[in-house]
């Protein structure tokens, strides 16, 4: 097994950890996620990463092609009730990514299903994973960016060319990305009504780590309520659909603002841990 590497310093440190992990879907909708007030991304990423598998294939194409594909890493809790979908892409140049799985494995997830399909955007990998503990889908933001960062790790370790593609090979890759998003003009965030009992919000937003878990902590804070959503990584840029309610019902105009103005405030300066005095 590979050493942890760039794993172990995907990490965003918490001033005010949590006392008990957080819940992303809660099986009664109307329920609220946990998550402490002043919480930050708190997990500790220790866990052993193994590389993604090379393949002759992979090397031959590399050396062959000069323009580089966009790395795609999708997490979806829309499309399978009983299981997170896990969609990976980065061109035609993953091979079978049977130590991405075993990297999973290690997160305490069990990959029951497991297809590829090919496209004119390149080969699509899918995971359908669970929780080994429940056998039941993935429920906890913390563990989903982990899953996150362990795809996003193996693509660092074994395709250093995805560096330049992606927000963290700024600190962790080889090659700093040469055009760096403007957070101001990158972030987009829209309210829907979806149903009458909920809304669809949509977010997009310059990434980092420990994002997924601190757009979760923010609809926490004004007691909106996440049913479901999809993740997406796309090179440097991060796109989030969720499916959110307040009290079992769609959020009104004023409660629309109220979300929509936090999420860009958030998003737009640092908190006041990060700031230096």
């Amino acid at each position: 097994m590979a050493s942890c590497g760039i794993y172990n310093h995907l990490v965003a440190f918490s001033n005010q950890p949590t006392s008990k992990p957080p819940i992303f879907i809660a099986s009664n909708p109307v329920n609220h996620i946990a998550v402490s007030p002043r919480s930050r991304l708190s997990y500790s990423l220790s866990t052993l990463v193994p590389k993604a598998s090379s393949t002759p294939l992979e090397a031959r194409i590399y050396q062959e092609t000069d323009e580089i594909p966009v790395p795609k890493v999708i997490i979806d809790q829309d499309s399978d009730l009983d299981a997170t979908v896990v969609e990976i892409t980065f061109g035609d140049r993953l091979g079978a990514l049977l130590d991405t799985m075993g990297a999973l494995t290690n997160l305490g997830l069990n990959v029951v299903k497991a297809n590829v399909h090919l496209d004119s955007s390149g080969k699509h990998t899918m995971f359908s994973i669970t929780k080994a503990s429940t056998g039941r889908k993935v429920e906890d933001p913390e563990l989903l960016e982990a899953i996150r960062l362990t795809i996003i790790s193996n693509l660092l370790e074994y395709h250093p060319e995805s560096s330049a593609q992606l927000a963290m090979g700024e600190a962790f890759g080889i090659e700093a990305p040469k055009h760096k998003l403007d957070v101001d003009i990158a972030t987009r965030i829209h309210v829907y009504d979806d149903r009458p009992n909920r809304s669809l919000l949509s977010v997009e937003t310059a990434d980092r780590p420990g994002l997924l878990v601190d757009l979760v902590k923010i609809f926490t804070d004004i007691n909106v309520a996440v049913e479901s959503g999809e993740f997406d990584t796309e090179g440097l840029l991060a796109k989030a659909k969720f499916h959110v309610n307040y009290r079992g019902k769609s959020l009104l105009e004023p409660l629309q603002q109220v979300l929509a103005n936090s999420l860009r405030y958030f998003l737009r300066r640092p908190t006041t841990e990060d700031v230096s005095f």
